[in-house]
C-alpha cells in the first residue's frame, strides 16, 4: 500500500525528492530509491525529524512496536497519518508524548493508478490544516471523503477490502466468457473494460446504479435474463455479507487493541 501511495503521488505531480521513506529492509529501500527516486532512511527516527507529514503505513500488528519507538519524537506542527486497518486515532494518540494531530485514513490499492477510494477521519488534535494535508494527498491518488471515526470499520469492509471483491467478480466474468466460447484474453479485456465503464457511468453521470441498470435491461432481452440469474443466485446478499464480514473483522482488530 505504501508503494502504491508513493507511485500515485509521483504520478499526480509530487516531486520524488520531496518524499522520504523508511523500512526495516535495506533491499526494499534500494528498490524504492532506484525505481521511484525517493529519499530513503533506514531509521524511522531520522525520517520523522525531516518531515512535516508522516504516513504510518505498516501492518496493524506492528503499529504498537513502531509507536513505542517513535512516539516521543512527533511534534504538534506535524501531521501523523495512519493507514493501518482497524487502528483507532485514540490508540495512536496514547503513544504520543505531545498533542500531535492524527488522521486515520483507509485507502485502497488502486491509489497506484490514481483511482483510489479513501476515507479519512480526524483525531483529537487534528484541525483544518491536517484535514487539508490528508485530503491533498489522497485526492491526488483518487477520490477521498471524510467520515466519522465510528464508520471507519465500515469503510474498511467496503472500499478498503473492495478491490478483492471486484477481482473475484472480474475473474468470474472472464471465466464465463471463456465458457461461452471467447478466448481468455478477449474475455478478460471485455470484462475489465465493462467494469471500468460501468463504474465511470455511476461516478460521472451521478445517476443511481438502478436507473443505469434499467437503461440496459430491455423487455425480454439478454441483460434482464442475466440479471434474473444473478438475483436467483443471491449475488446481492453474497456481496452484502462480504462487506459485513470484513467490517466485523475490522472491528475485532480494533477492539483487540483497546
Amino acid at each position: 500500500m505504501a508503494q502504491a501511495l508513493l507511485t500515485g503521488l509521483i504520478k499526480s505531480g509530487i516531486q520524488a525528492q520531496n518524499l522520504y521513506v523508511s523500512d526495516t529492509r535495506r533491499e526494499r529501500l534500494e528498490l524504492l530509491h532506484r525505481e521511484l527516486g525517493v529519499h530513503t532512511r533506514e531509521d524511522n527516527k531520522d525520517l520523522i525529524k525531516e518531515t512535516d507529514v508522516v504516513i504510518l503505513a505498516v501492518k496493524p500488528q506492528v503499529v504498537e512496536e513502531v509507536l513505542k519507538e517513535t512516539g516521543a519524537l512527533f511534534q504538534p506542527h506535524q501531521t501523523l497519518i495512519s493507514i493501518a486497518a482497524g487502528i483507532t486515532t485514540q490508540f495512536i494518540e496514547s503513544f504520543l508524548a505531545q498533542p500531535v494531530p492524527v488522521v486515520r485514513v483507509m485507502p485502497n490499492t488502486p491509489c497506484l493508478l490514481g483511482a483510489g477510494a479513501s476515507a479519512l477521519c480526524l483525531g483529537t488534535y487534528a484541525v483544518a490544516r491536517d484535514r487539508e494535508r490528508a485530503m491533498a494527498i489522497f485526492s491526488g491518488v483518487g477520490r477521498a471523503v471524510e467520515v466519522p471515526e465510528g464508520l471507519m470499520d465500515a469503510v474498511t469492509g467496503l472500499s478498503g477490502s473492495g478491490p478483492a471483491y471486484m477481482y473475484v467478480i472480474l475473474e468470474a466474468l472472464a471465466d464465463a466468457g471463456v465458457r461461452v466460447g471467447l478466448p481468455r484474453d478477449v474475455a478478460l479485456l471485455l470484462s475489465a473494460q465493462t467494469m471500468l465503464g460501468a463504474a465511470r457511468m455511476v461516478l460521472e453521470t451521478g445517476e443511481h446504479p438502478g436507473r443505469l441498470k434499467n437503461m440496459v435491461t430491455t423487455p425480454g432481452g439478454t441483460a434482464i435474463a442475466g440479471v434474473y440469474a444473478l438475483e436467483e443466485g443471491g449475488l446481492r446478499v453474497t456481496l452484502m455479507r462480504a462487506v459485513e464480514e470484513a467490517t466485523r473483522r475490522s472491528r475485532e482488530m480494533s477492539s483487540g487493541l483497546k
